[in-house]
């Protein structure tokens, strides 16, 4: 399987992301098997750099090969849809940096902006968790999936890489 990662430099060798942003699915290094939206991760991220430092930054793609094979013995964890449990895994992780579900691997929907918004008003109590998942089946939401150990990471082969 070929996934997709969006930055302002080129990853052969990833590692595992920490950050004090809860994330949807917790630390790790986090690819989509959908190349615009990791194009658009990466124009993102490159935007919000150069702002930064008002250097010029560059939409970055690294491409890898996952191999599903070394992966059947880790811990996973492939959510189908937005589903009860991925919506409870999603707030656990974004409301708790310090939360560890321990998989090696997470693959599900990403909570872009109306999906996060969603997740927010469940978070606040003004949705219920049920309520929200029937919300978002309308949704059209794109994939990642999540690299959360060191040994999850070795199922990564590097390809190639492209700026935009």
């Amino acid at each position: 399987m070929i996934l997709y990662h969006g930055s302002d430099v080129e990853i052969k060798c990833p590692k595992i992301i920490t950050s004090e942003k809860g994330r949807d699915f917790g630390f790790g290094f986090y690819t989509t098997t959908i190349q615009k939206q990791a194009e658009r991760w990466a124009a993102r991220i490159a935007n919000l750099h150069t702002r930064q430092d008002s250097a010029e930054h560059k939409p970055v793609v690294s491409v890898f090969e996952f191999d599903e094979a070394a992966a059947k013995s880790l811990n996973t964890k492939f959510f189908e849809g937005a589903t009860l449990d991925w919506l409870e895994l999603v707030i656990k992780c974004r409301s708790d940096i310090r939360y560890s579900h321990g998989f090696d691997i997470v693959f599900g929907k990403i909570a872009n902006d109306n999906v996060g918004e969603t997740v927010e008003y469940v978070l606040a109590g003004v949705m219920r968790k049920e309520d929200a998942v029937e919300r978002l089946k309308f949704e059209k939401i794109n994939d990642q999936m999540c690299f959360n150990t060191e040994k999850a990471l070795q199922t990564l082969r590097f390809v190639k890489s492209y700026t935009l």
